[in-house]
């Protein structure tokens, strides 16, 4: 078994570890979501954390690690007799983006389950992390079903798993952790909100911090079991510290004043819900057993708000997440009680300054942050230490301004985004799930039946038997049962609905450059991201103008990245209208590799004029060969025609010609109008192949 990192040894990240501390002392608080750069030790700690809790003890043969204190008498392994048992390290099991819904619910037996009516269950990830820890690695990627089930367990407490009228039921309590880079995505608000607690981490900009982080790093590569034998005394006192902080939390209490502050608080950012107030009280609760008390402070309720409301309070993917904690303390102010005494028996001028419940600044352990500063910061009333660095904001991530140059104008603000209609592109997909077009998917109504390919996930049981019941007096049936062979399988074909990839191409020359009109460009632009991200798809944005095309937003999910590159987009200059088209080919291409099932969409906006650009020749007849490269892929697109003015030309309108797509007018790019652009997109792209075709 290979060695971890020691939890103690990790340097800064103050309210990661806390956070992480708070949910071994008190699993109902909810789990922790951890968003972060990448680099950062996210991974790390969170696997450091499995080796500070206690064994666990479980009945002996038992695959669903039954209490043999308190066994579950609905359990598939039992029933189990109160004895004993045996001990157990706790688990820290991973959860793969890539995983199967069968390997995390568990699967049954089919074969098994037909011919003998037995039910032959295998248990999934779901029983292994029951009474430990199940963390998933880049949660904000994994599907939308998967995270639905993952979090159902772990607010319920246990697992259904529904299959073909087999029903098992078995108990799923764990520590739930994810970790995410917000680059690369954006969780629901509804599945943020499934989440006790959220921490924002960023690498540290102290010079003296970064080279205690890897120095310990190197040192523990060279030699890890050296390097963990150096820590073990701190993870023991760590451990300890948080057996006594389980052992106290049934004791503390929870006064009306600290509840009312708590609901006061909660009402006073708007949170939804009442899952705020109710994570509020369990983490204020931990924080007090944490310090060793039995009564809970306003400190301890506006640690929780900084811990368990920022991910609350987003009210669209554009809000950045954050508290104002001028606001915080003036409500814990407002409606502040009385606090209980934290510590109603003290010792002045005792010798121990460093018990597993004082965490003071003496405990050169974990409790006080140790000679080196690599240990836990203390919880309590008393000031921190002056050597254990204040926890850093997670910088918001920007792009380097642009500076209008010569025959350029500055960046125009966005108009206000709006709600769109549903986008789609035409035909049946077998891209990754999502909520847009057509698609064959593992969920969704069942269409139909097929041979399974590998392992049989999806039984279609009506076709099954009809395959199997020609054969049954051949093989010689005799009893109640069907007999059914790996050849009478069928798979069940599904249609649901996939993601897709909107890529826009942008024309932002200098006849673009009016301000309302790149304002309105701009908010339809953020309208169809916000709308993609409820729908899982992802939104890239190609901009044209002087003398080459760039990629401004490479393809991608986050909206707090596009609503920055937007922003910070400037107009001017000639058109280099094939650049245009060249670059967003490119782009396209690149993705077709990294994901040839996600079908993409083409929306062009632009007045149609091709005036300039690198390359040599006539530009108008060069954006028109680069339009034909898109066509002959058979990219669905539509042009938004930008042109203005009493004399037209209706160069958009021929450009929408050789991408075998179609044109509408910049009038036509209104709030309720510019989804129902793509649309149009089908009828005229069907059009145009029936026309090639014939």
């Amino acid at each position: 078994m290979s060695t971890r990192y020691p939890f103690t040894a990790v340097v800064g990240m103050d309210d990661l570890r806390l956070a992480l501390l708070l949910n071994a002392v008190s699993p109902a608080v909810g789990g922790v979501l951890v968003r972060g750069e990448k680099g950062t030790a996210k991974s790390t700690a969170v696997r450091a954390l499995a080796e500070l809790l206690p064994a666990v003890p479980v009945v002996a043969g038992c695959r669903f690690s039954c209490d043999p204190a308190s066994p579950d008498p609905g359990c598939q392994d039992g029933p189990h007799e109160a004895g004993p048992g045996a001990e157990r390290p706790a688990r820290m099991v991973e959860l793969p983006v890539g995983a199967s819904e069968d390997r995390l619910v568990g699967s049954l037996d089919i074969e098994r389950a037909l011919a003998e009516g037995v039910k032959a269950f295998e248990p999934g990830l779901l029983a292994d992390a029951h009474r430990g820890i199940l963390y998933v690695d880049e949660v904000n990627l994994l599907h939308d079903h998967l995270i639905d089930l993952l979090l159902d367990a772990a607010a319920m407490g246990f697992s259904n798993v529904e299959r073909e009228g087999v029903s098992v039921r078995h108990a799923a309590r764990f520590l739930l952790v994810g970790t995410m880079n917000p680059e690369e995505g954006e969780l629901r608000p509804q599945l943020l909100d499934r989440f006790g607690l959220t921490v924002e981490v960023a690498a540290s900009r102290d010079p003296e911090q970064r080279v205690e982080v890897v120095r310990r790093r190197l040192a523990f590569e060279d030699d890890p079991a050296a390097f963990a034998a150096r820590w073990a005394d701190e993870e023991a006192e760590l451990r300890g510290r948080i057996v006594a902080a389980r052992a106290l939390l049934p004791q503390v209490t929870l006064g009306d004043a600290v509840l009312l502050q708590i609901a006061a608080t909660c009402a006073a950012f708007e949170v939804d819900g009442m899952r705020a107030d109710i994570v509020m009280a369990r983490t204020a609760t931990a924080l007090a057993a944490w310090a060793g008390r039995t009564g809970v402070t306003s400190e301890d309720v506006r640690q929780a708000a900084l811990l368990a409301l920022p991910h609350r309070r987003r009210r669209s993917p554009f809000d950045a997440p954050g508290l104002d904690e001028d606001k915080l303390d003036e409500t814990l102010e407002q409606f502040k009680g009385e606090d209980p005494d934290p510590d109603p028996d003290p010792e002045p001028d005792g010798p121990d300054d460093g018990g597993p419940g004082d965490g003071g600044p003496g405990d050169g352990g974990p409790g006080g942050g140790g000679p080196d500063g690599g240990g836990i910061p203390p919880q309590g009333d008393g000031p921190a230490p002056e050597d254990v660095p204040a926890p850093e904001e997670a910088p918001v991530p920007e792009p380097a301004p642009q500076r209008a140059g010569a025959g350029e104008r500055a960046a125009v603000k966005a108009a206000e985004p709006f709600r769109t209609k549903v986008l789609s592109v035409p035909g049946l997909g077998e891209g990754a799930a999502g909520r847009r077009s057509r698609a064959r998917t593992e969920h969704g109504r069942t269409t139909g039946s097929t041979r399974p390919r590998g392992a049989l996930t999806k039984l279609h049981l009506a076709a099954t038997v009809q395959a199997a019941a020609p054969h049954q007096k051949a093989r010689g049936r005799t009893g109640r049962g069907l007999v059914v062979r790996r050849d009478d399988l069928r798979q069940a074909a599904r249609e649901g609905r996939e993601g897709n990839l909107v890529l826009f191409a942008v024309d932002a020359s200098g006849s673009m450059a009016a301000r309302q009109r790149m304002s309105a460009v701009k908010g339809a632009v953020l309208s169809l991201l916000l709308d993609a991200y409820q729908r899982r798809d992802k939104v890239g944005l190609v901009t044209f103008r002087g003398r080459d095309a760039e990629v401004a937003l490479p393809p991608t999910s986050s909206v707090d990245a596009a609503a920055a590159r937007l922003e910070q987009l400037p107009t001017g200059g000639r058109t280099p209208l094939s650049a245009g088209l060249l670059k967003a080919h490119d782009v396209l291409r690149v993705e077709r590799l990294r994901d040839p099932s996600r079908r993409p969409l083409l929306v062009v906006v632009t007045d149609g004029r091709a005036t300039g650009g690198r390359a040599a020749g006539d530009p108008v007849a060069l954006a028109a060969r680069a339009a034909r490269l898109h066509a002959a892929e058979g990219t669905a697109s539509v042009v938004v025609d930008c042109e203005t003015g009493p004399v037209r030309l209706g160069l958009a309108g021929r450009l929408a010609l050789e991408l075998g797509g179609t044109a509408v007018t910049l009038d036509e790019l209104r709030a309720d109008a510019i989804a129902g652009l793509v649309r149009d997109v089908q009828t005229g792209h069907a059009g145009h192949a029936s026309r090639r075709a014939a």
